[in-house]
């Protein structure tokens, strides 16, 4: 075949970039670990845009007085169906986005022409329980893609081609990853889901040009490690605890951060004792992995309310004492506000953002609840608790703006639920969750018939809730928060992708997409113009407890599926 009809078969598959797409190509400059610490902020080159987690960019183009000219400038359509949650990650002109069934895209994010695309080739026999992906990581000329059948692969940024890939567990018998790594100096890490499956949950380190394993720590302690006596008899080989969410990390204790997921089986007798580090967060050494601190916002739960979001890093003002915290809006419903060290985490207040009837009390000195035991459900015992399975807060992440002061986080209000257990049989790859699925019910409180979603907005140095905004919907939005005194979220069933006032909670703007907006915003800026980008594509645990909804309410909502990226920007510039 001619050289000549080669290059076009290759363009129009998108094998090779065009000419103008390729230019977008010889500007990305390498990621370095000075870059990773200070990002520019035209650029978006983490999960959550900067180590601390704050889901904040300080472009300040676009402002409540001018966004209602926000229009899309382009989009471009995945050709996947399922839950589009990752973030479009910029770097120089050039966007890296991840699809359902682990695809990596790499866009010209000034026109959305296809740079390249890779497909991950996924086993035929593989089960996918939550069929997403959170994102990529960047560093020096490679992109990081964790993989739904336990693999860690590198790609070359400009041609997407496989520069090296790591099996990190064995898909067959239950491990897989969901998550964006996460990059601190050199490394690549990762945490390992499953825990559905029985598998035991752990963060691993890669090192970034090879491919080797750095360290690796179990979020369950074996024989002989501190807190595995938490854990009964041989629970604690099949007691899941996974990662589901990319760490947050303080440069200055070189500590990084991690929300756990819950014990499995989901009931609580099934594995007595308090499961360390269960539904917690963890405090490692970057360097070898080394735990070094942690709290379990609650003990031996049996309500799957697991803690996967990594705590916002910020600093809190509480009795003329500022110092370093860490913040969490939990599934539990509490609102959580620890103190870190290097050494250790500490327990400062916790209160309930939303309705919650299962904590009894919170020891003061350490935070630990009490639980009503008629809340707790049990094998061959129903319980009803407060709030529902999906909790206060899923895994959708929360905001916080330096400038407001305020914490944004994306909640679910007037919910209950009900399970009751049944005994579990392990069976490697098998689900081990020790009820039906299908028995999991969704409990309307009356004031649900008026509102289920909320954006709240949180002042931490007072502790006290500055607004909320409802919606009749649930909610599934990750935040974003901006220098320009705005916040940018969708989630709701009704496809809106929404602009609020930072300060006030009102509602400025909004978009309706393709699609339910389950994705993380973010925003770039490409010769001076600022860009707010999100996918739209629902799916996954979204549209699994909108089923549930549809059954409690006795009426269908349809939201239909398929991703699209949006891109928006002021119509003038």
């Amino acid at each position: 075949m001619p050289t000549r009809i080669v290059l076009i078969v290759l363009l129009v598959l998108g094998g090779l970039p065009g000419f103008a797409a390729a230019q977008a190509l010889d500007t990305y400059s390498p990621i370095t670990d000075e870059r990773l610490l200070k990002p520019e902020p035209e650029n978006w080159l983490m999960y959550r845009a900067t180590y601390d987690g704050w889901g904040y960019s300080p472009l300040d183009q676009i402002t409540p007085q001018n966004v209602k000219r926000l229009v899309p400038v382009w989009t471009f359509s995945t050709g996947v169906d399922e839950g589009h949650q990752a973030p479009p990650i910029v770097n120089d002109g050039v966007m890296f986005i991840t699809t359902p069934q682990n695809q990596v895209l790499a866009l010209d994010a000034r026109k959305g022409d296809l740079l390249w695309r890779y497909r991950r080739e996924l086993p035929e026999d593989l089960f996918q329980l939550h069929p997403t992906n959170r994102g990529v990581g960047l560093y020096g000329d490679k992109v990081y893609l964790a993989t739904v059948d336990a693999y860690l692969v590198a790609l070359d940024a400009k041609t997407g081609a496989v520069v090296w890939e790591t099996e990190v567990e064995n898909y067959l018998t239950g491990y897989y990853m969901t998550l964006a790594p996460l990059i601190v100096k050199g490394k690549v890490i990762v945490g390992m889901s499953g825990g559905e499956m029985g598998i035991r949950g752990f963060i691993q380190a890669f090192d970034a040009e090879t491919g080797e394993s750095v360290w690796k720590t179990h979020t369950i302690p074996g024989p002989g490690q501190p807190g595995h006596d938490t854990w009964a008899g041989d629970s604690w080989k099949t007691g899941g605890v996974s990662i589901w969410i990319t760490g947050s990390y303080d440069p200055e204790t070189n500590l990084t951060y991690w929300g756990t997921g819950n014990g499995g089986p989901f009931m609580g007798s099934a594995r007595p004792g308090d499961n360390l580090y269960a539904t917690s967060v963890i405090a490692l050494d970057a360097d070898s992995g080394e735990l070094k601190g942690y709290h379990q916002y609650h003990w031996n739960g049996s309500w799957d309310w697991d803690e996967v979001s990594a705590p916002l890093l910020l600093d809190v003002r509480r009795d003329d004492r500022t110092f370093k915290g860490l913040v969490h809006a939990g599934r539990d419903g509490y609102l959580w506000l620890l103190e870190r060290s290097a050494g250790a985490i500490g327990f400062v207040d916790a209160q309930p953002f939303v309705r919650q009837n299962v904590f009894t009390r919170l020891d003061p000195q350490t935070g630990r609840p009490e639980y009503d035991p008629d809340k707790i459900p049990d094998i061959g015992k129903r319980a009803e608790f407060c709030p529902s399975v999906w909790g206060g807060k899923d895994w959708p992440p929360s905001a916080y703006n330096p400038k407001t002061g305020y914490v944004y986080i994306p909640a679910n209000e007037n919910l209950c639920g009900a399970m009751q257990g049944e005994p579990a049989t392990y069976r490697p790859g098998d689900l081990f969750v020790g009820l039906k699925i299908s028995d999991i019910e969704i409990i309307l409180h009356e004031d649900a018939k008026e509102h289920i979603g909320e954006l709240q907005a949180w002042d931490m140095n007072t502790g006290k809730q500055v607004w909320t905004t409802p919606f009749r919907s649930h909610n599934w939005g990750p935040v974003l928060t901006t220098g320009g005194g705005l916040v940018f979220s969708g989630g709701t069933n009704d496809r809106y992708f929404r602009a609020f006032d930072a300060t006030s909670g009102e509602v400025l703007w909004q978009q309706r997409t393709n699609s339910g907006v389950t994705g993380v915003p973010s925003s770039y800026a490409i010769d001076g113009v600022q860009y707010i980008a999100v996918q739209s594509g629902w799916g996954v645990d979204a549209q699994r407890k909108q089923e549930l909804l549809d059954k409690a309410f006795g009426h269908t909502v349809h939201v239909p599926q398929g991703g699209v990226l949006w891109v928006f920007a002021l119509a003038d510039e």
